[in-house]
């Protein structure tokens, strides 16, 4: 049965994140070890114990998912014999998508790392605090969507970022035009209208500036051809060679996130079966949505390690 290996985005760190996988199983510490070293911060420890508000800061969640996610797969590896490069795909729901290349061999861990707490600074940076913000939009589609864009007041920049899954569409942009939006959204179908608690309009045209700070960092950045396949957020088709996985990188911080698109063509393709690995189960939950004769398992925790040697 073909399958994709899929990697969480920002929204779905927590307290407590990796630390019984890293109690449990040597090569998970090592692979925190090494993004503290790189880092020059005990992240992990701030993974296990938090606090939750500094946690969930961009620059330190990306980061400390990323990790989460291939400790997993590090463990998976050693002792459930997995092999990520005879799946069909890798996906990444955002920052996640990081975290795919790095599973797939296309950049190192420390590069991983690194650019990540760079990609996290440079978002957070981008707008000024309070000016920003971002709502999902419940029970439309992106036509709904775009019409109550589209009829909302204001002159401030209000833009889909994430295509999650049918009838939940992200919007992101100047806060005083994202609330206008979540206002009047009733009146084009939407259920429910609810703000999101981040610090900044992710994949919005507001972030031009962080999207030109990694141009710059993946420009210094060795990449591979990964091994499986990537299936981008922007485009939502595969994509191998090196330089077109660098543009797409800095498109996606102002590009919106097309994960309806992506795990379509990932099922269209022949993929029947999805693994979610790291924190949290959100993808496994959308993917449910997207299509539902597919087969969804997230793997985060000791016990989904002995799941996962099952199917």
């Amino acid at each position: 049965m073909a399958r994709a290996f899929v990697f969480p985005g920002q929204g779905s760190q927590s307290v407590g994140m990796g630390a019984a996988l890293g109690d449990a199983f040597p090569v998970a510490r090592e692979v925190f070890e090494e993004i503290d070293d790189v880092l020059g911060q005990k992240l992990a420890l701030l993974m296990r114990e938090g606090p939750m508000e500094e946690l969930t800061m961009t620059a330190n969640a990306q980061p400390a998912l990323m990790a989460h996610s291939i400790a997993v797969l590090r463990v998976l590896e050693k002792e459930a014999g997995a092999d990520i490069g005879s799946a069909m795909f890798v996906a990444g729901h955002s920052l996640g998508e990081y975290s795919a290349l790095c599973a797939a061999g296309a950049m190192s861990l420390a590069d991983t790392a690194r650019l990540l707490r760079i990609r996290g600074e440079a978002m957070q940076w981008a707008v000024p605090a309070g000016e920003g913000a971002m709502a999902a939009l419940i029970g439309v589609d992106l036509e709904g969507a775009q019409k109550a864009i589209d009829a909302s007041a204001g002159d401030g920049v209000c833009e889909i970022a994430n295509d999650n899954a049918p009838g939940q569409v992200v919007i992101s942009g100047a806060k005083g035009r994202v609330e206008a939006v979540c206002g009047g959204a009733k009146e084009f179908g939407v259920k429910l209208a609810k703000l999101l608690p981040v610090s900044a309009p992710f994949h919005s045209s507001l972030m031009q500036s962080a999207a030109d700070r990694m141009a710059l960092a993946l420009g210094e950045t060795e990449i591979r051809p990964p091994v499986p396949t990537l299936v981008a957020n922007v485009t939502a088709k595969e994509v191998t060679a090196p330089d077109e996985i660098r543009a797409l990188l800095v498109k996606q911080v102002t590009g919106r996130v097309r994960w309806t698109e992506s795990v379509s063509y990932m099922v269209e393709a022949g993929c029947e079966r999805f693994i979610e690995l790291g924190s949290g189960k959100v993808l496994a939950g959308l993917i449910r949505r997207i299509a539902r004769d597919a087969t969804s398992l997230s793997v985060s925790e000791p016990a989904d390690i002995e799941a996962f040697g099952k199917i």
